[in-house]
Protein backbone atom coordinates (compact mmCIF):
# COMPACT_ATOMS: atom_id res chain seq x y z
CA UNK A 1 0.00 0.00 0.00
CA UNK A 2 1.30 3.31 -0.99
CA UNK A 3 1.61 6.39 1.23
CA UNK A 4 1.44 9.58 0.94
CA UNK A 5 2.17 12.77 3.53
CA UNK A 6 0.08 16.18 2.58
CA UNK A 7 0.95 19.37 4.00
CA UNK A 8 -2.11 22.19 4.63
CA UNK A 9 -4.28 19.34 5.42
CA UNK A 10 -6.95 21.02 7.13
CA UNK A 11 -8.82 22.61 4.84
CA UNK A 12 -8.91 23.39 0.84
CA UNK A 13 -6.85 21.77 -1.89
CA UNK A 14 -4.73 19.82 1.32
CA UNK A 15 -8.32 18.01 2.45
CA UNK A 16 -9.81 17.33 -0.98
CA UNK A 17 -6.28 15.80 -2.18
CA UNK A 18 -5.90 13.97 1.64
CA UNK A 19 -9.80 12.51 0.92
CA UNK A 20 -9.42 10.74 -2.55
CA UNK A 21 -5.98 9.63 -1.54
CA UNK A 22 -7.38 7.60 1.41
CA UNK A 23 -10.24 6.75 -0.62
CA UNK A 24 -8.20 5.39 -3.47
CA UNK A 25 -6.44 3.00 -0.54
CA UNK A 26 -3.52 5.23 -0.10
CA UNK A 27 -2.23 5.32 3.72
CA UNK A 28 -2.71 9.24 4.32
CA UNK A 29 -0.60 11.27 6.80
CA UNK A 30 -2.63 14.56 7.34
CA UNK A 31 -0.14 17.50 8.47
CA UNK A 32 -1.59 20.91 9.59
CA UNK A 33 -1.57 23.11 12.75
CA UNK A 34 -5.19 22.62 13.79
CA UNK A 35 -6.07 19.28 15.47
CA UNK A 36 -9.69 19.23 15.37
CA UNK A 37 -10.11 18.86 11.74
CA UNK A 38 -7.21 16.27 11.62
CA UNK A 39 -9.33 14.26 13.71
CA UNK A 40 -12.15 14.78 11.30
CA UNK A 41 -9.93 13.12 8.72
CA UNK A 42 -8.52 10.28 11.17
CA UNK A 43 -12.14 9.52 11.70
CA UNK A 44 -13.78 9.68 8.49
CA UNK A 45 -11.24 8.19 6.31
CA UNK A 46 -8.39 6.83 8.36
CA UNK A 47 -6.03 9.55 7.99
CA UNK A 48 -2.54 9.87 10.38
CA UNK A 49 -3.49 12.89 12.08
CA UNK A 50 -0.02 14.95 12.21
CA UNK A 51 -0.50 18.35 14.28
CA UNK A 52 2.42 20.93 13.09
CA UNK A 53 3.53 24.18 12.23
CA UNK A 54 5.10 24.03 9.07
CA UNK A 55 7.15 26.81 10.29
CA UNK A 56 9.27 24.81 12.52
CA UNK A 57 11.98 22.58 11.90
CA UNK A 58 11.77 20.34 15.08
CA UNK A 59 7.93 20.27 14.97
CA UNK A 60 8.22 18.89 10.56
CA UNK A 61 10.98 16.60 11.44
CA UNK A 62 9.07 14.94 14.57
CA UNK A 63 5.76 14.89 12.55
CA UNK A 64 7.88 13.26 9.30
CA UNK A 65 9.70 10.81 11.89
CA UNK A 66 6.01 9.91 13.35
CA UNK A 67 4.31 9.43 10.04
CA UNK A 68 7.40 7.54 9.00
CA UNK A 69 7.77 5.10 12.11
CA UNK A 70 3.92 4.06 11.81
CA UNK A 71 4.26 3.54 7.91
CA UNK A 72 7.65 2.38 7.62
CA UNK A 73 8.19 4.42 4.08
CA UNK A 74 6.86 8.07 2.67
CA UNK A 75 6.53 7.12 -1.02
CA UNK A 76 4.96 10.80 -2.29
CA UNK A 77 4.92 14.55 -0.18
CA UNK A 78 2.31 16.40 -1.06
CA UNK A 79 3.95 19.94 -0.16
CA UNK A 80 1.34 21.97 0.13
CA UNK A 81 0.59 24.48 2.77
CA UNK A 82 0.63 27.98 1.83
CA UNK A 83 -1.46 31.67 3.12
CA UNK A 84 -2.19 34.34 0.86
CA UNK A 85 -2.35 37.63 2.88
CA UNK A 86 -4.19 40.94 2.58
CA UNK A 87 -3.67 42.59 -0.55
CA UNK A 88 -2.03 45.89 -1.29
CA UNK A 89 0.62 47.90 -3.00
CA UNK A 90 4.18 46.63 -2.18
CA UNK A 91 4.42 50.04 0.29
CA UNK A 92 0.93 49.39 1.80
CA UNK A 93 1.57 45.59 2.54
CA UNK A 94 2.20 45.04 6.27
CA UNK A 95 6.16 43.66 7.14
CA UNK A 96 4.33 41.48 8.94
CA UNK A 97 2.03 39.82 6.82
CA UNK A 98 5.15 39.87 4.24
CA UNK A 99 7.67 37.83 6.91
CA UNK A 100 4.48 35.47 7.34
CA UNK A 101 3.94 34.71 3.85
CA UNK A 102 7.60 33.94 3.37
CA UNK A 103 7.79 31.70 6.41
CA UNK A 104 5.23 29.47 5.90
CA UNK A 105 4.97 29.51 1.44
CA UNK A 106 9.57 29.67 1.43
CA UNK A 107 10.52 28.08 4.59
CA UNK A 108 7.31 25.82 5.57
CA UNK A 109 7.97 24.35 1.77
CA UNK A 110 11.33 24.26 1.99
CA UNK A 111 11.39 22.26 5.64
CA UNK A 112 8.94 19.84 4.31
CA UNK A 113 10.56 18.83 1.41
CA UNK A 114 13.96 18.56 3.20
CA UNK A 115 11.89 16.32 5.59
CA UNK A 116 10.83 14.09 2.76
CA UNK A 117 13.91 14.09 0.39
CA UNK A 118 16.25 12.75 3.78
CA UNK A 119 13.40 10.19 4.39
CA UNK A 120 13.14 9.22 0.54
CA UNK A 121 17.03 8.84 0.15
CA UNK A 122 17.53 6.74 3.13
CA UNK A 123 14.23 4.58 2.80
CA UNK A 124 14.98 0.58 1.45
CA UNK A 125 13.92 0.82 -1.64
CA UNK A 126 15.06 4.54 -1.85
CA UNK A 127 13.55 7.24 -3.68
CA UNK A 128 10.07 8.94 -3.97
CA UNK A 129 8.21 11.69 -5.14
CA UNK A 130 7.81 15.35 -4.11
CA UNK A 131 4.83 17.19 -5.65
CA UNK A 132 5.30 20.82 -4.75
CA UNK A 133 1.85 23.03 -5.12
CA UNK A 134 2.98 26.21 -7.05
CA UNK A 135 -0.43 28.52 -8.42
CA UNK A 136 -0.69 30.15 -11.76
CA UNK A 137 0.68 32.93 -9.35
CA UNK A 138 3.97 31.40 -10.25
CA UNK A 139 3.58 32.47 -13.78
CA UNK A 140 1.26 35.58 -13.28
CA UNK A 141 0.39 37.27 -10.46
CA UNK A 142 -3.00 38.59 -8.98
CA UNK A 143 -2.92 42.14 -8.63
CA UNK A 144 -1.98 43.66 -5.15
CA UNK A 145 -0.25 40.08 -4.43
CA UNK A 146 3.12 41.03 -4.03
CA UNK A 147 4.44 38.41 -1.06
CA UNK A 148 2.63 35.50 -2.53
CA UNK A 149 3.29 35.56 -5.93
CA UNK A 150 7.19 36.00 -4.72
CA UNK A 151 6.90 33.08 -2.61
CA UNK A 152 4.90 30.66 -5.90
CA UNK A 153 7.75 32.01 -8.23
CA UNK A 154 10.39 31.02 -5.61
CA UNK A 155 8.65 27.28 -5.24
CA UNK A 156 9.44 27.10 -8.80
CA UNK A 157 12.73 26.87 -8.19
CA UNK A 158 12.40 25.16 -5.28
CA UNK A 159 10.81 22.46 -7.53
CA UNK A 160 13.64 22.30 -9.97
CA UNK A 161 17.00 22.38 -7.80
CA UNK A 162 15.19 18.94 -6.07
CA UNK A 163 14.38 17.37 -9.65
CA UNK A 164 17.82 17.59 -10.12
CA UNK A 165 19.06 16.32 -7.47
CA UNK A 166 16.95 13.93 -6.86
CA UNK A 167 17.84 11.79 -9.63
CA UNK A 168 20.92 10.26 -8.36
CA UNK A 169 18.95 9.24 -5.27
CA UNK A 170 15.22 7.82 -7.25
CA UNK A 171 13.72 11.09 -6.23
CA UNK A 172 11.10 12.99 -8.55
CA UNK A 173 9.94 16.72 -8.15
CA UNK A 174 7.09 18.08 -9.96
CA UNK A 175 4.56 21.22 -9.53
CA UNK A 176 1.20 21.70 -10.17
CA UNK A 177 -0.06 25.33 -10.79
CA UNK A 178 -3.67 25.38 -9.73
CA UNK A 179 -5.77 28.40 -10.87
CA UNK A 180 -8.70 29.14 -8.80
CA UNK A 181 -10.25 25.50 -7.65
CA UNK A 182 -13.33 26.40 -4.80
CA UNK A 183 -11.29 26.71 -1.60
CA UNK A 184 -12.06 28.94 0.98
CA UNK A 185 -9.05 31.41 0.05
CA UNK A 186 -10.52 31.75 -3.36
CA UNK A 187 -14.42 31.96 -2.08
CA UNK A 188 -13.19 34.65 0.19
CA UNK A 189 -11.50 36.76 -3.31
CA UNK A 190 -14.53 36.30 -5.36
CA UNK A 191 -16.72 37.82 -2.70
CA UNK A 192 -14.16 40.77 -1.78
CA UNK A 193 -13.87 41.12 -6.13
CA UNK A 194 -18.32 41.13 -5.67
CA UNK A 195 -18.14 43.55 -2.72
CA UNK A 196 -15.71 46.13 -4.95
CA UNK A 197 -17.39 45.88 -8.41
CA UNK A 198 -20.73 44.45 -8.55
CA UNK A 199 -21.05 44.04 -12.33
CA UNK A 200 -17.60 43.63 -13.10
CA UNK A 201 -16.49 39.95 -14.35
CA UNK A 202 -16.43 37.28 -11.78
CA UNK A 203 -13.68 34.79 -10.56
CA UNK A 204 -14.43 32.18 -12.59
CA UNK A 205 -13.49 28.46 -10.47
CA UNK A 206 -13.51 25.27 -10.93
CA UNK A 207 -13.72 22.05 -8.46
CA UNK A 208 -11.41 21.56 -6.05
CA UNK A 209 -11.89 17.68 -6.35
CA UNK A 210 -10.60 18.40 -9.96
CA UNK A 211 -7.40 19.76 -8.39
CA UNK A 212 -7.12 16.76 -6.12
CA UNK A 213 -7.49 14.24 -9.01
CA UNK A 214 -4.55 16.16 -11.01
CA UNK A 215 -2.40 15.43 -7.87
CA UNK A 216 -3.62 11.86 -7.87
CA UNK A 217 -2.48 11.47 -11.43
CA UNK A 218 1.04 13.18 -10.76
CA UNK A 219 1.54 10.76 -8.00
CA UNK A 220 0.72 7.31 -9.03
CA UNK A 221 2.90 7.55 -12.48
CA UNK A 222 5.39 4.98 -12.29
CA UNK A 223 9.15 5.68 -10.61
CA UNK A 224 10.43 6.36 -14.46
CA UNK A 225 7.99 8.80 -15.26
CA UNK A 226 7.36 12.77 -14.01
CA UNK A 227 5.12 15.30 -14.62
CA UNK A 228 7.57 18.07 -14.35
CA UNK A 229 5.06 21.16 -14.50
CA UNK A 230 0.98 20.81 -14.86
CA UNK A 231 -1.22 23.88 -15.45
CA UNK A 232 -4.82 22.89 -13.72
CA UNK A 233 -7.29 25.92 -13.54
CA UNK A 234 -10.88 27.10 -13.97
CA UNK A 235 -11.50 27.12 -18.27
CA UNK A 236 -12.34 30.58 -18.37
CA UNK A 237 -9.77 32.54 -16.04
CA UNK A 238 -7.82 35.04 -17.46
CA UNK A 239 -4.44 33.55 -17.63
CA UNK A 240 -3.89 33.27 -21.57
CA UNK A 241 -4.39 36.13 -23.57
CA UNK A 242 -3.42 39.89 -23.76
CA UNK A 243 -5.78 42.90 -21.74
Amino acid sequence: MKTILVTGASSGIGRAVAELFAREGWIVGALARRAEPLRQLADTHGAIPLAADVTDPDQVDAAFAGFFTQTGRLDVLFNNAGIFPAGGLIDEIALDDWYATVNVNLHGMFLCARAAFAAMRAQDPRGGRIINNGSVAAHVPRPLSTPYSATKHAITGLTRSLSLDGRAFDIACGQIDIGNARTPMVETLSRQRRQADPDGEPIHTMAVEDAAASVLHMASLPAEANVQFMTVMATKMPYIGRG
